[in-house]
């Protein structure tokens, strides 16, 4: 058993965390991204378009996060690619993002649709100018409360041996033989990403309801 102290765990421990950022600013990035263009889709005037939006949310949200980044981990390396935590990540927020946006969407009145309309905006410059912003506005509180269910969820990672914290907190328990103390900090150090960004998606949450 290897001796190490409170502060060496610590140490390792908060090192790793930013392996844990990257990976949830990058997922959360590559997803706000991908699930624009799944949010166009879903809402086009085509029927085929949005068929596929709805198939590709009902699939994200329908499987286990952890079969999806299986299917990415042994899938990816087939076509050449190797970043198959972010790109299971990427895809998983992908679908939650869409479908959070589109209900922001919806819930613009529909007089802003004819008001862009009536400018002769092209349909791409309506969502773009007038209403994705108005979205956006009211979806806040649950993208920010999203990003917090995305930050827990990087633990899934640590099974395809990514190095975030959790990876990290595994090496060190098997050295250490302390499994309390060490997932104990690993909890503490989540509960600290994962708390201000609870209370700041309450405080929009509150916000959006006074208008």
């Amino acid at each position: 058993m290897i001796e190490f102290t409170f502060w060496d765990i610590l140490r390792n421990l908060v090192f790793a965390t930013r392996w844990t950022l990257m990976l949830s600013l990058a997922a959360f990035a590559g997803g706000a991204i991908v699930g624009l263009a799944i949010l166009s889709a879903r809402i086009s005037k085509t029927r085929w378009p949005r068929s596929f939006a709805s198939g590709y949310i009902a699939l994200f949200q329908g499987t286990p996060l952890l079969m999806q980044l299986f299917l990415m981990f042994f899938g990816l390396p087939m076509l050449g690619f190797r970043s198959a935590a972010v790109c299971g990540l990427t895809f998983y927020a992908s679908a939650y993002l869409a479908e959070i946006w589109r209900s922001g969407v919806e819930a613009v009145p529909r007089g802003q649709w004819d008001a862009a309309a009536s400018l002769g905006l092209h349909r791409l410059l309506e969502l773009r100018l007038v209403i994705l912003p108005q979205a956006f506005r009211i979806t806040r509180a649950p993208t920010v409360g999203f990003l917090v269910q995305l930050i827990k969820s990087t633990a899934l990672a640590s099974i395809l041996g990514f190095e975030e914290l959790l990876k990290t907190a595994n090496a060190i328990n098997n050295a250490t033989f302390e499994p309390f103390k060490v997932y104990g900090l690993v909890a503490v150090i989540f509960f600290a990403l994962c708390y201000p960004l609870t209370q700041y998606a309450r405080i929009l949450e509150k916000k959006a309801a006074f208008g």
